[in-house]
């Protein structure tokens, strides 16, 4: 990426994808974003695993809006992204921040977290 623009425009349509339900229920595409050591700290409160937590079906589907995104870069190949997530079926706001690791020129996500939070002001 040229310009931490670029780079926060790339971060974000990543992010987005993962929220598509045609990516969520394909392990291809999974495999693909996610790097093979991925683990995640749900908003439920549970720990999952890449290697564990996509199933034949993927991820799941979910109906969600992403908002207020940001990137905090960490090193010239790590980036941190953080944003909002508002859960349509749930009626649930969180807080979300994904780590994300440029390897063999592809960004994958290494690590995820979601935290249950009030609506933003």
């Amino acid at each position: 990426m040229d310009s931490e623009f670029s780079l926060k425009q790339h971060l974000l349509q990543l992010e987005e994808k993962l929220l598509k339900p045609e990516i969520r229920t394909s392990q291809n595409e999974l495999n693909q974003l996610l790097a093979d050591q991925f683990f995640e700290f749900g908003s439920s409160g549970n720990v999952f695993y890449k290697d564990q937590a996509i199933g034949d079906e993927g991820i799941g589907v979910v109906k969600m809006t992403l908002s207020e995104f940001e990137i905090h870069p960490l090193s010239e190949e790590i980036v941190l992204t953080t944003f909002r997530i508002f859960n349509e079926v749930k009626k649930q706001h969180s807080l979300r921040s994904s780590i994300w690791k440029l390897t063999d020129g592809s960004w994958k996500m290494v690590f995820h977290q979601g935290t249950i939070t009030l609506p933003s002001t």
